[in-house]
């Protein structure tokens, strides 16, 4: 997927110069895993010699992975940490709102060895506090749904975005505009949080006039349909007894009336969790 993304984002380039009659654009590969590992070392050797020529951030290039991260509503922050640890990303900022969980996150990056990578920020809800294109990457996991200016958040997600960086997130939608209904509003109460969920065609509407390209939306109710299904057949089958020893009869009772109300809406299709993207263009 990177190396389908980086060939269209040359081709975009070259349409913008007005220079793709004169190129031609020929893909290529450099092999496996192993191959691109070394492929890298001799790029690196061989521009380490030339490291006087190369600008401040070719130059930090050179020994870090280039990717800047943020991760919006971080939790316990164990995405930040795999985004640095299993991928590779450079330096990642986790933000959200609570000092427990902003404390959480900043332990396990520590404890993961990834802590001069990875820093963890509480933050106020409001406009990102952070300067104009600062982020190759903006990321998000079940966060936004707790943000009712999706529009705001939209711009601000653009404004901190390099050229050509990607906004990538999943989020919990409802299937319409306008009011819940009584079913999903029995589900939302259940939830006992401020949900402020809002359309495919809103998020939609707000990534492209924000400025935001190849903007794509993949709606992944009938996954996780079938998952909160398999999860509650889970709760109230033979192993519930159990659970209710482990964790108590009134926490799995709690639970299973929760589970129940959003199958409901799962199942009708109002509750449709979505994978959103954009790229702010070059």
């Amino acid at each position: 997927d990177q190396d389908a993304e980086l060939i269209a984002l040359c081709r975009q380039l070259w349409c913008r110069l007005g220079v793709d009659d004169a190129l031609q654009l020929e893909i290529n590969t450099i092999g496996s895993a192993a191959d691109r590992a070394r492929y890298r070392e001799a790029l690196v050797d061989y521009l380490s010699l030339r490291r006087n020529q190369l600008d401040e951030d070719s130059q930090r290039r050179l020994e870090t992975n280039p990717l800047r991260i943020l991760d919006i509503g971080c939790g316990s922050g164990a995405i930040a940490v795999l985004l640095a640890r299993d991928y590779g990303a450079g330096s990642v900022v986790g933000i959200d709102v609570e000092d427990d969980v902003c404390n959480a996150a900043a332990r396990l990056a520590e404890k993961e060895g990834v802590a001069d990578r990875v820093s963890i920020r509480k933050v106020v809800p409001g406009p990102l506090d952070f300067a104009d294109q600062s982020f190759d990457v903006v990321f998000s996991k079940d966060s936004i749904i707790h943000i009712p200016d999706k529009e705001a958040l939209s711009a601000d997600v653009f404004r901190i975005l390099v050229p050509g960086g990607w906004f990538a997130a999943s989020d919990w939608l409802i299937a319409h505009d306008g009011e819940p209904s009584p079913d999903m509003q029995a589900y939302i109460a259940a939830e006992a949080l401020e949900f402020a969920m809002s359309s495919p065609g809103r998020y939609q509407r707000a990534l492209e006039q924000a400025g935001f390209e190849n903007v794509t939306l993949r709606n992944r109710n009938p996954w996780y349909r079938d998952v909160a299904q398999g999860e509650l057949a889970m709760l109230t089958g033979a192993e519930r007894a159990r659970f209710e020893r482990d964790h108590g009869a009134d926490f799995i009772a709690e639970t299973v009336e929760t589970w129940t109300k959003m199958v409901r809406v799962l199942e009708s299709g109002e509750h449709c969790p979505h994978h959103l993207r954009g790229q702010r263009p070059l």
